[in-house]
């Protein structure tokens, strides 16, 4: 029988050179365009004295009080708007929760260009609190998501037991539920942190010329001023804060393991659980809220309600304000999301594929190259995609061909944004492929490329196109790296809106919201179609 199964397995040397050899292709995609222009612009920041001119100026440290002050507003606002919501999600078993569980993911893949234009519709004239209040809107999902995939499976019966022992629903939150939920919610509060301090489109927007973050900053020095080694010192100190939320968040990532589970699934609620019940409510209308006023935005003029903003898509805009005309800056955004998507797919899922081996392994080392793999595939998540494009704009002309000419460069950049996206929806799944099924395929003689074939990929089909479709829409509205990069011949549609804002006349302003309106259409199918295949689940982060 050992040599029957010594025959048909595979040599272990074989399975971790191929292991080796899959593994190769994410990190390569990684260190080429990812760390190299990382570093290059850390190196450019120490280089001509221009890390010790930014960090003496005083209006540095301005700008980094403003970015943290506001994104840790926009942080505090979003745990408390997502917290009721991932109640309902996790314990509420009432009609429409399936729906609440698709709304409360529209907010986090829309566009930045579309939310900030959404919120600028409420407050014409900017200001922090609108800026406060974006941020947080993205990022309610995240909160909500997060923390309801561990509430759902927490042991109710702690709770029960306080509740009997004559404590008040709020009390019995406070003591019991929220210290249980608390590495969900500090894991979550992290990676809400991290998007807000590098948000860019919300700040340029809403901010303008008085409100600037630190990425706002390194975009003006880069490409109206032309101080590069301003910019890359900016970019050094936005980097060291985006490593230490991604280190906290990964230290509470992995304590919700420790969490007590049961079986307790969602029900009816009961007394005072209903007050949770109408906090997610008010909460989910207040998301539609802005939605609304973009949309009416889209179809309001000074003379009452017109569609001249929609119909003018297939123009240049008022005196030329674009070089193509709307609809092909649509088509363009099409065809890069979808050259960014298929790429992204190609590394994530190998990635994840890799990840999941090095973490069944028996070997404790390898095990640790998984942890510390995992980690690194996220950085992309949480540096700047200001700084990633800033980057490609002083190093890739390096590459034979010189890429920064390349109508490939922009879904280059859209991909290493999303890769981090598709791993942490996918790794899930495969993880939880029963590795019983795996061994047994194996001991029948079937090789690792088989078994992933038979076994894994029928598995996870759904969630992989559901992946798909979220880094999809993502990369339909990335605008950081992408502003840095499209050329003008060749913009994307979130690109053209900003040009089209930033061009004075009444029919560029209302197409510019008209192409908002169809950017969040195509965001909401697609969500709605992610959380049918994906039955709900977004991934972990």
């Amino acid at each position: 029988m050992a040599h029957a199964r010594a025959v048909v397995a595979p040599p272990r040397t074989a399975r971790g050179l191929g292991l080796a050899l899959l593994g190769l292709a994410p990190i390569g995609f990684l260190v080429v365009f990812f760390a190299w222009p990382v570093l290059a612009i850390i190196g450019r920041g120490f280089a001509e004295g221009g890390l010790d001119v930014v960090l003496g100026d005083a209006r540095t440290w301005q700008l980094a009080g403003f970015t943290v002050a506001s994104a840790a507003a926009s942080t505090v606002v979003a745990v408390a708007a997502g917290l009721p919501v991932a109640f309902l999600l996790a314990r509420v078993e009432l009609p429409g929760v399936g729906l609440a569980r698709t709304l409360v993911l529209v907010p986090f893949v829309l566009p930045t260009v579309v939310v900030g234009l959404a919120f600028r519709a409420l407050w014409p004239d900017g200001g922090v609190l609108p800026i406060v209040l974006a941020n947080a809107f993205f990022n309610v999902a995240v909160v909500a998501r997060t923390v309801a995939g561990l509430w759902a499976r927490l042991d109710p019966r702690t709770t029960d037991a306080a509740r009997a022992l004559g404590a008040s629903p709020w009390r019995a939150f406070r003591s019991v539920t929220l210290p249980a939920l608390a590495p969900a919610v500090a894991s979550a509060a992290a990676v809400v942190f991290l998007f807000c301090a590098t948000s860019f489109g919300v700040v340029l927007i809403l901010g303008g010329a008085k409100y600037r973050t630190l990425e706002t900053e390194i975009y003006l020095r880069t490409v109206d001023l032309l101080d590069l080694s301003g910019a890359a010192a900016l970019s050094v100190i936005q980097f060291a804060a985006v490593v230490a939320a991604l280190v906290l968040g990964g230290l509470a990532r992995r304590r919700k393991d420790g969490a007590r589970i049961g079986s307790g699934g969602p029900r009816r609620p009961r007394g005072g659980e209903w007050w949770g019940v109408g906090a997610a409510g008010v909460v989910l209308a207040l998301l539609l809220t802005p939605i609304v006023a973009l949309l009416a935005e889209s179809v309001s003029t000074e003379d009452g309600w017109s569609l001249a903003g929609y119909r003018a898509l297939t123009s240049t805009g008022e005196k030329g304000a674009l070089q193509v005309s709307g609809w092909d800056a649509a088509v363009n955004s099409l065809k890069v999301a979808i050259d960014a998507t298929l790429l992204a797919m190609a590394v994530g899922v190998l990635a994840s594929v890799v990840l999941v081996a090095l973490r069944r392994s028996p070997s404790k080392p390898a095990r640790g190259l998984g942890e510390t793999m995992d980690a690194v595939l996220m950085l992309p998540l949480g540096v700047s995609a200001v700084t990633v494009g800033f980057g490609y704009l002083v190093t890739l002309d390096a590459l034979p061909g010189d890429l920064r000419t390349s109508p490939y460069l922009v879904p280059l950049a859209q991909a290493l944004v999303i890769t981090p996206l598709i791993v942490r929806m996918v790794l899930p799944v495969l993880r939880s492929v029963d590795v019983r099924l795996r061994q047994a395929a194996s001991t029948l003689g079937a090789s690792p490329l088989r078994v992933w074939r038979e076994i894994d990929l029928p598995l996870a089909l759904r969630p992989l196109v559901a992946a798909a479709g979220f880094g999809f829409v993502v990369a339909l509205g990335e605008f950081g790296a992408t502003s840095f990069l499209a050329r003008p011949t060749a913009p994307t549609l979130p690109v053209a809106i900003a040009s089209l804002m930033g061009r004075p006349g009444e029919l560029n302003n209302q197409m510019a919201y008209a192409a908002c309106a169809l950017l969040m259409l195509v965001t909401v199918l697609a969500v709605a179609l992610i959380d049918r295949l994906g039955r709900g689940r977004v991934g972990e982060f």
